[in-house]
């Protein structure tokens, strides 16, 4: 019996193991963030909730703000307390190059590097590959460009982000290689490599690395990224349940795509919720024409006790369209980005300030709407400074434009809440796009 000792230790060290493995890769993992839902709307997907993450509470919808360097330029993190934010998400590509995942690290995570005392997400580095890759050199938008009004579209490839990114971006299956825009370097991200950064951030939340698409690729290449992303979506997976530590306090959320078509959308949102995800995420890019059809046929798929992502949504109207298709968080760099450039939201649509006519109107900003921190300010003072290209003139817009948003959505989850969404949205509608 002694010589079936060593024999049986190693059976039991094996079982042991292969029951671990089991463990580690089952789809039903405890979540470090614990999701609820208070109240559905009656004639919509429309739902309040609340998500709660290692930092604190998320009453969904809600809206992220976006830190890309691990700052919401112009906003200070108390300011962003008083103006009703409770999750801000930073940019893994920036954070990569500068500083350095590994200074954050040593920081203390991403929430304390910022001095943001708040939840925090992180996305993956994919949505570079779209910026980087098959959009580079074109100015391609969220939307396709016949969809999207001038003053309202929301550029993923403009002048701004021209400025940002290098000259290089090569996709393959296994990752994609782009050049650093600060000095030209080559690097290389995996899905490995993505979740390794985005642990080493350690915010509460992050994303799987994907491959984000632009609204007019064909349908043959809609459907190749969107297996590409499904197989990134397992090898982030996997990696992530690999490192216990990390598991036990960040939570990864998978993304869907396939572009403008619904059937490719119904797909990937099947796949993807099958893997067993935290949470899920919808990317990519559609026109607006097509974009309610292709959301419905993803969140159709889509598990009712999961939360949900709209990334890089943020023009009011498409915001409420999300929630009422079930969405129940978003970011966009919108609201800071058209501020520092003059222009602001208002109850009655988007305003620019560079106009002639507010050079001697000494109104508020919006005298609909209070937002702490920029009430005392007059639309001909702020609008000299913007003329002036004095900094504050972009602090106080994008102040205005983040508390806007954020009382969008407080308004809006208050009118789930209380029943009457549909009505709260088409007033919405209404006075904002007259």
């Amino acid at each position: 019996m002694s010589r079936l000792n060593p024999l049986k230790r190693r059976v039991l060290n094996l079982l042991a193991f292969v029951n671990v493995s089991r463990i580690r890769y089952s789809k039903k993992i405890m979540s470090v963030i614990d999701f609820n839902i208070e109240k559905r709307a009656v004639a919509s997907k429309a739902r309040a909730g609340t998500l709660t993450t290692p930092h604190g509470v998320i009453r969904t919808p809600a809206f992220a703000s976006v830190g890309t360097k691990a700052n919401v330029k112009g906003v200070l993190p108390e300011h962003l307390v008083r103006l009703g934010a409770e999750v801000v998400l930073a940019n893994t590509y920036h954070l990569y190059l500068q500083p350095g995942e590994k200074v954050v690290q040593e920081a203390g995570g991403l929430g304390k590097f910022m001095g943001w005392e708040g939840s925090t997400m992180t996305d993956s580095g994919g949505f570079q590959v779209f910026s980087l890759g098959a959009a580079f050199g074109k100015t391609i938008s969220k939307f396709t460009k016949e969809d999207a009004p001038e003053e309202e579209s929301m550029a993923v490839y403009d002048a701004d982000i021209a400025s940002q990114h290098g000259q290089l971006a090569v996709i393959d299956d296994e990752g994609v290689s782009f050049t650093s825009h600060l000095d030209g370097s080559l690097h290389r991200f995996t899905p490995e490599r993505s979740v390794e950064i985005q642990h080493a951030l350690g915010a509460d939340i992050f994303f799987a690395f994907d491959e984000c698409t632009s609204p007019t690729a064909p349908y043959e290449y809609q459907k190749e990224a969107m297996e590409r992303t499904h197989r990134w979506a397992d090898r982030s997976l996997k990696t992530h349940r690999q490192n216990i530590e990390a598991s036990k306090k960040q939570a990864l959320f998978g993304i869907v795509q396939g572009g403008r078509y619904p059937d490719l959308r119904k797909e990937s949102a099947r796949t993807i919720a099958e893997m067993g995800f935290d949470g899920i995420g919808i990317g990519g890019s559609f026109s607006k024409e097509d974009m309610r059809e292709a959301l419905a046929a993803a969140v159709n798929e889509l598990p009712e006790t999961l939360p949900k992502h709209f990334l890089g949504i943020g023009e009011p109207g498409d915001i409420l369209e999300g929630i009422a298709n079930g969405m129940d968080l978003f970011d966009c760099v919108a609201p800071t980005r058209i501020g520092r450039h003059g222009s602001i939201y208002t109850k009655r649509g988007i305003i620019h300030l560079t106009g002639e006519k507010f050079k001697n109107d000494f109104g508020p900003l919006d005298p609909e709407i209070s937002t702490p921190g920029t009430e005392t300010f007059t639309r001909a003072y702020v609008a000299h400074l913007i003329r002036s290209k004095e900094m504050l003139g972009s602090v106080i817009c994008s102040m205005h434009n983040i508390g806007f948003i954020l009382a969008l959505f407080k308004d809006a989850r208050q009118a789930i809440l209380d029943g009457r969404f549909e009505d709260f949205r088409a007033d919405f509608i209404r006075d904002y796009y007259g």
